[in-house]
């Protein structure tokens, strides 16, 4: 059974899988900026970035070298801002030690979790390691007929790989993407239906409060004003429309993370 869902769902996979810009990608920056962006962000908007993210830096070397103003710049309309931060602390390491070529090395590189280590390990380097994101969780999970997450899923992808990793976690995650969804599977379309346990297995994750007025919102609006220029709480304040008291507790947030910086005359600005 196994190996005839496999060959099921490559052969899908060949046929059907989707043209992104970074797919079939080898260079490990390359393949670790893909990851970190697409990192709760859906890959239609990674896909509108990412060339020109890469392209304003297209090495380690060179996004490890950027002040951060110009990275948070490029990274504008991507959200989370925090992973550009942790993204160029990652390229400061490996340009000063390298580039790890296993998961576990990679893992060990700032703002790079369990997934991404084994994705760019895979993508990057041919480890043959199970990468299990949201999608793939979600087809696992279904496969098995019991919701997976953390050492279960660990267990549950590994023993699914079947063939070159690459490829395998590449098939999974499409098929997660774009017939396996999260509230409407199609699983009339589904190349592997005969080998799944069904749609209701899976234990979706805890939906995202409201962004609108959440503290989210008013981070990423304070780091977007930053980039054109240091300011005072008050000026933020009024060209955001949030209260100045919300402005300065998410300043001190910010401040905490090393994103922003006191300046003189009462202004912020972003750290260096």
């Amino acid at each position: 059974m196994t190996g005839a869902r496999a060959a099921a769902l490559l052969a899908w996979y060949r046929a059907e899988r989707r043209d992104l810009p970074w797919r079939g990608e080898t260079d490990p920056y390359r393949v670790l900026v893909s990851e970190v962006m697409l990192q709760q962000t859906q890959a239609a908007r990674v896909a509108r970035h990412y060339p020109g993210f890469v392209a304003r830096f297209p090495t380690a070397a060179d996004l490890a070298a950027a002040p951060l103003a110009a990275v948070l710049a490029a990274w504008s309309g991507l959200g989370y801002n925090r992973r550009a931060q942790r993204l160029r602390e990652a390229c400061r390491a490996v340009v000063r030690d390298g580039w790890p070529h296993t998961a576990d090395g990679l893992a060990a590189l700032p703002g790079v979790g369990p997934y991404t280590a084994a994705a760019v390990a895979c993508f990057a380097f041919g480890e043959q390691v199970a990468a299990a994101d949201t999608n793939a969780r979600r087809v696992l999970s279904r496969w098995r007929g019991e919701p997976l997450r953390g050492a279960a899923l660990s267990t549950a992808a590994a023993a699914a790989l079947t063939g070159d990793a690459g490829e395998w976690n590449q098939a999974l995650m499409d098929l997660g993407a774009t017939v396996c969804t999260a509230r409407r599977p199609h699983c009339d379309r589904c190349p592997v239906a005969q080998w799944c346990a069904g749609p209701a297995a899976y234990d979706p994750p805890r939906p995202q409060g409201t962004f609108a007025g959440s503290n989210r919102q008013l981070r990423g609006a304070l780091i977007r004003d930053l980039v054109a220029g240091p300011a005072t709480a008050e000026r933020i304040a009024r060209s955001t429309g949030f209260a100045v008291d919300d402005v300065r507790a998410a300043l001190a947030q910010l401040e905490a993370d090393c994103m922003v910086e006191p300046g003189g005359g009462g202004e912020w600005r972003l750290a260096g």
